[in-house]
């Protein structure tokens, strides 16, 4: 039976490569929104950590004139507009226009130079016109935070990567219900889609672009 330090070595040895940052990026967001941190709530996960260092993350970004995305989720009061995401995943009731339970996160209100990006499904991109937004501006790369791990922003990580942008992941800066998703997906993120990078470092990158 193969132990974890095969797998680790396996995995090395196809997927051992990052691709950076690229050098006119953009940062998202994804779905910050309050039914996370609402005790009780069926979405509620630990995520504080997640979100406070989304907001250092930003904070730095806007430092260095980075563009700044927020998406949250929205519904038509019936649903209608949700299709099949909204039939099977029973918390997203959570998100009809109107819930308290889709207002942002802790301490997260977006700025007026910031774009929102409502959709309906889990990818920041499907169905939205985020991909050309970015492209019109010039945008080649995408940093993302968000929750959660293992549902929209991995969604938007493949999104991202199939559109063209080279993408990071910045772990700290998400969160899951559980640490096992979590985890499982940042490595399967890092290994075939996007780099998986700190919070450190991807500040550390932002202050080089700095003016």
């Amino acid at each position: 039976m193969s132990t974890e330090e095969d797998l680790l070595a396996n995995y090395k040895k196809a997927y051992d490569n990052r691709v950076g940052f690229g050098s006119r990026p953009a940062l998202l967001l994804i779905d910050f929104c309050q039914a996370y941190f609402e005790p009780g709530n069926a979405l509620y996960s630990e995520v504080d950590d997640a979100i406070a260092s989304a907001l250092r993350v930003r904070a730095a970004a806007r430092a260095a004139g980075v563009p700044v995305v927020l998406t949250n989720v929205v519904y038509h009061p019936t649903g209608f507009d949700g299709g099949r995401f909204f039939e099977k995943a029973m918390p997203l009731k959570n998100f009809v226009k109107g819930s308290p339970m889709g207002a942002w996160g802790p301490g997260l209100v977006p700025f007026d130079d910031e774009l929102v990006v409502s959709k309906q499904y889990p990818s920041a991109f499907f169905g939205t016109s985020l991909a050309s937004t970015l492209t019109a501006a010039g945008i080649d790369s995408v940093i993302l935070t968000g929750l959660t791990t293992s549902g929209c922003v991995r969604a938007s990580c493949v999104d991202a990567m199939s559109h063209g942008f080279r993408t990071a992941v910045v772990s700290d800066a998400c969160g899951d219900r559980h640490a096992g998703p979590h985890e499982a997906n940042l490595f399967d993120m890092n290994a075939k889609y996007a780099d998986v990078v700190t919070e450190a470092e991807t500040i550390a990158f932002l202050e080089t672009l700095k003016a």
